[in-house]
């Protein structure tokens, strides 16, 4: 399933995504006499969610689906999850992006953390303060985590997953290199541009080897493939879940392949206008326009 988060008439909901609607599960279920959670986040925490949702889908009557649909050009896509508890990155996880920036590729997970206030949905702007001279664009696969996850191992890796969404890993440079740690570079709020829906992983047989790609203003920046990653998914929540406890709804953004506007000869920041662009295969596309303050 891909299930979104939206505003429909100044009410926030959320359901499952098709090419021409978006279904409100909390609706679907109220008529059909059953409990759902009314906060996405809630949803997503509680282990029984999606036996419930596939049920619910394969027996509510016509009649019901007809009362819960709304058309997709009529609601406005929010980021998934509002509030999530970490977002956690990695650096350096794909081959060819250590390569262009001439890193040796890490014998460890490279990681750093953004603060939930850097999160913004679909077509929201990414805020360019005028005192940021070298804004740059990732684009990443991110892994939303579906229960709290301690020590795992990387066969039971996949069990904490709830799906998969895309994020854009939006970093000041010369703030991320000027004083020896990510943080301040990577914090700037909307710096986290996430969507536009999480796709449940079940719906991906092989999240080890899909496309992504990055446009920016139309021009392909970015053309990489998940089996580049240097720790792929399940080696990345087994590294994690050794140090820190993954909770649900947690993000972790799991590095970005070349073609980042650091790395171009010459280099080539984001400026006030530019629109970036970024498409997963199996996910969807994330696009976010910049906007100078």
């Amino acid at each position: 399933m891909k299930l979104v988060r939206y505003l429909y008439n100044n009410e926030e909901s959320y359901g499952v995504l098709t090419k021409q609607t978006v279904l409100c599960l909390p609706l679907l279920a109220n008529l059909s006499k059953i409990n759902f959670p009314q906060e996405f986040s809630d949803f997503i925490a509680a282990a029984d969610s999606l036996n419930k949702t596939g049920k619910l889908l394969n027996t509510a009557p016509l009649s019901y689906f007809k009362a819960a649909s709304i058309p997709l050009g009529d609601v406005s896509l929010l980021a998934p999850i509002r509030f999530p508890p970490k977002i956690i990155g990695l650096g350096w996880n794909y081959l060819d992006h250590a390569t262009e920036v001439k890193i040796k590729v890490p014998k460890e997970p490279v990681i750093f953390i953004k603060p939930r206030t850097t999160i913004i949905g679909p077509r929201q702007k990414i805020v360019k303060p005028p005192f940021v001279k070298e804004l740059d664009y990732e684009g990443e696969l991110a892994v939303v985590i579906g229960k709290t996850a301690k020590n795992v191992s990387v066969n039971e890796a996949e069990q904490y997953i709830f799906g998969y969404t895309i994020l854009n890993d939006v970093s000041a440079r010369d703030f991320q290199f000027k004083d020896g740690q990510w943080t301040k570079g990577k914090s700037f709020d909307t710096f986290a541009p996430t969507g536009p829906c999480i796709v449940t992983h079940d719906e991906i047989p092989d999240v080890n080897n899909i496309r992504i790609r990055t446009w920016v203003n139309g021009e392909l920046r970015q053309n990489g493939i998940t089996k580049d990653m240097v720790f792929n998914v399940n080696q990345i929540i087994y590294h994690l879940s050794r140090f820190m406890t993954l909770e649900p709804c947690d993000i972790i953004a799991t590095g970005t392949p070349s073609g980042v506007g650091m790395a171009m000869q010459p280099q080539r920041w984001l400026k006030d206008g530019d629109v970036v662009r970024i498409e997963i295969e199996g996910i969807g596309v994330l696009e976010n326009t910049v906007e100078g303050n």
